[in-house]
């Protein structure tokens, strides 16, 4: 199901937008993960009915940000637009720091697509050089606060620099287990389905020509004429086995070699995309297969926590059934009459 959200709040007409690159000092108090339970309520924190929306959902969700609107949030307020991705590499800091209280387990944040190369090269150098200087200033405080950062997408086309930054990163925050945070850098999901299903058939063809090589010999150094017909059936059962590797679970084994990732993670729950447009764009096409899609025209420097809760509680109130039917009245079972 697809939901718009509301539109734009308002916002006073004398108001100038804060375009630090690096966070000042004195302003707004640093939403940490755990809470102080002796302090004052905040007047400025999220009400209790957003706070609350990850308390709805049985296990942590995985959700994926596609953060979009940050040339024109600048655009409109006569800046460049290195000035919006500026502010946008704030806002990222503010949600991360949200996302573990509303019951988050995963962020996958959409920081750079394979296609955002055809931007002009002057954006595209200041993308990466506020990529590098956002993990190296945030890295110590993810670490602190149990924030696992991986970033997921291909590296050879990318500085050294920043890839030796992404993996200190990666390497300085890899127990944490409060949020997974996935930056997607030089991502494609076609492009990674694609890598996964070449790795995938290069491991199958790798293992019949081992089957076939270890037949090949046994049929050599076995004097026994039976052994011929004895593994012709095995043969077949070898054949089908190459067949029932290819399941889904070893194709997301694959997928996740092809992003840099030990391991798998849990599918999307949710897609969030600001900035008004109402299109996926190549982002997490394999894992989002069930995903809830949430658009919202709020630009992503403006996106906040009570953002972020709205479109939670409007996920919380879809009824997800994985392609299954709901239970007819007055019974545990599914109704039987819906095609």
């Amino acid at each position: 199901m697809i939901r718009t959200a509301a539109p734009p709040r308002a916002t006073g007409p004398g108001a100038a937008p804060d375009l630090g690159v690096t966070p000042d000092p004195e302003g707004a108090p640093d939403l940490g993960v755990t809470p102080d339970p002796g302090a004052a309520p905040d007047p400025e924190s999220p009400s209790d009915s957003t706070a609350e929306s990850g308390d709805r959902h049985a296990s942590p969700l995985h959700v994926g940000i596609i953060m979009d609107g940050n040339g024109r949030w600048a655009q409109r307020r006569g800046l460049p637009r290195l000035a919006g991705h500026r502010a946008g590499a704030r806002t990222v800091r503010r949600i991360v720091s949200a996302a573990p209280r509303h019951g988050i387990g995963v962020l996958t944040l959409y920081a750079f697509s394979s296609d955002n190369w055809r931007r002009p090269a002057l954006e595209v150098r200041h993308l990466m050089s506020l990529l590098r200087t956002h993990l190296r200033s945030e890295t110590r405080r993810c670490a602190e606060e149990g924030v696992r950062i991986t970033v997921i997408g291909r590296r050879d086309r990318l500085d050294p620099a920043l890839v030796r930054e992404i993996e200190a990163s990666e390497k300085a925050t890899r127990d944490g287990g409060t949020l997974h945070l996935q930056l997607a850098v030089d991502y494609s999901a076609r492009e990674a389905i694609l890598r996964a299903a070449q790795a995938m058939a290069a491991h199958a063809l790798t293992h019949a020509l081992t089957r076939t090589r270890t037949r090949t010999r046994t049929r050599e150094s076995d004097a026994d004429a039976q052994t011929d017909a004895g593994d012709a059936d095995t043969g077949d059962a070898d054949n089908q086995a190459d067949a029932g590797d290819a399941t889904s679970d070893a194709f997301r084994t694959h997928l996740s070699r092809a992003l840099h990732l030990d391991a798998p993670v849990p599918d999307v729950d949710l897609v969030i995309r600001t900035g008004g447009e109402q299109r996926l764009s190549d982002f997490l096409l394999w894992e989002s297969a069930y995903a809830e899609l949430v658009f919202t025209p709020r630009a992503w420097p403006d996106f906040d926590e009570d953002d972020l809760g709205s479109a939670l509680a409007d996920f919380a109130r879809r009824d997800r059934r994985f392609g299954g039917l709901a239970p007819a009245a007055g019974s545990p079972w599914p109704s039987t009459d819906e095609a």
